[in-house]
This record gives structure tokens, C-alpha cells and sequence, in this order.
């Protein structure tokens, strides 16, 4: 079995995001993401086919949906569920060091325990 560490970034080169698929299994994938300064480019949002769950580790990120106002300020340990073909989009992520975001995702369901 593969041993690996989240937070481990010193040998990654930042100048793009970096996604590494953890785990999957038929319909689900588990990614680390890591971002330093990096956003959706201008106009361009996320519709997946599939639903997503994301928490943020470290860092920091502004995370807008489609017809909705305000940017969500995330922080670590914040989470969010993305419904499936719920468009999306990073307008930012931290710039003074990694922001790092734990993203599974799983055939379209209903979110449930969330506050």
C-alpha cells in the first residue's frame, strides 16, 4: 500500500494547480488539489456531470456559484457540497502559500448532515 501525506507540497512546482487522483472506484474519485494564486479563468465555470464534496486543508479560496451574489470566503476545515450541474468557479486562492483542497466525487445525490 502507497503511503502518501496531504500537506506535503516542498517538491511541487506551484506555478499551475496540481491535481492528483488518491483513490477511485467505479463512480467515485478522491483528488488532492493544490493551488498557489491560481483561478477559474475569466467566464469559464465548472458544470460536472458529477457531484462533488470538497473541504479545504490549508489555505484559502473564494468559491462563486452560478446565481448566487457573494463569493464564499473559504477557510480551512470549511467544506462545501457541489450538487451535479451546479456550475461553479475559483475566483481566487491564496497567494502567500498552498492552498490545499480534498475533492471526492460521486454519482449526483442529496446532501445530507450538512449544516
Amino acid at each position: 500500500m502507497p503511503l502518501g501525506n496531504l500537506f506535503e507540497v516542498a517538491s511541487l512546482d506551484l506555478t499551475q494547480e496540481i491535481v492528483s487522483v488518491l483513490a477511485g472506484a467505479r463512480d467515485v474519485r478522491i483528488e488532492r488539489i493544490v493551488s498557489r494564486g491560481q483561478a477559474s479563468p475569466p467566464g469559464f465555470w465548472y458544470d460536472q456531470d458529477s457531484a462533488e464534496w470538497v473541504v479545504l486543508l490549508t489555505g484559502s479560496a473564494g468559491l462563486s456559484f452560478e446565481n448566487e451574489d457573494n463569493v464564499r470566503v473559504l477557510s480551512p476545515g470549511d467544506h462545501v457540497f457541489i450538487p451535479a450541474r451546479q456550475k461553479h468557479r475559483v475566483e481566487w486562492t491564496s497567494e502567500s502559500g498552498p492552498t490545499i483542497w480534498l475533492a471526492v466525487h460521486f454519482p449526483d445525490a442529496k446532501e445530507t448532515g450538512a449544516p
